[in-house]
């Protein structure tokens, strides 16, 4: 890790459409798929993916709190995601595509729960929020042929074309004025 980067990792269903968002940030170094959360070292795909490891896809983010804070990084999570779900994501169903935080320090995870607080009383959501904040433990990057996954294949893979790239292009109007 650089001098003055810091470490965010976030889950919120499908690791390619969240990896993708947050590289597209200012101050974002790189977004990298992996698993956290699991009871078994050093998981593949298949097996986070059939929920019996406890992993979850998440995405773990090296960036300069100088340049954007780790509350800039939640907010675009929370938008880009729905919090609400438990154990989901649209059609991502298990406990491997579940919303939560992983935090790093102590810091962090006093910031997601008061966030999380304000976001639950303003009632952004018709449901409450479900995202869970959880120490990182049992951290492990995703294959490489997951890294980048939706710029690689964008136009040839149909999950990519049905749900990343229109989550993709309602970040870009929302965030325009934080992306790189």
């Amino acid at each position: 890790m650089i001098k003055n980067q810091s470490l965010a990792t976030f889950g919120g269903g499908c690791f390619w459409c969240i990896e993708t968002i947050f590289n597209k940030l200012k101050g974002v170094e790189i977004a990298t798929s992996g698993y956290a959360g699991g009871r078994t070292a050093h998981p593949t795909y298949e097996e986070v993916c059939d929920g019996n490891t406890g992993h979850v896809e998440v995405v773990q983010v090296a960036f300069y709190p100088d340049e954007i804070s780790f509350v800039e990084l939640l907010k675009v999570f929370f938008k880009i995601h729905d919090p609400t779900q438990i154990n989901r994501q649209g059609d991502d169903i298990g406990e491997q595509y579940r919303s939560v935080i992983f935090y790093h320090t102590e810091a962090q995870k006093k910031i997601s729960e008061e966030l999380i607080h304000s976001l639950n009383e303003a009632k952004i959501w018709s449901d409450p929020i479900a995202t869970k904040v959880e120490p990182i433990h049992n951290y492990f990057a995703a294959e490489a042929y997951h890294q980048n996954y939706y710029a690689q294949n964008k136009e040839t893979n149909s999950y990519c074309a049905l749900v990343v790239r229109p989550k993709v292009e309602k970040f870009e109007k929302v965030f325009a004025d934080i992306m790189k």
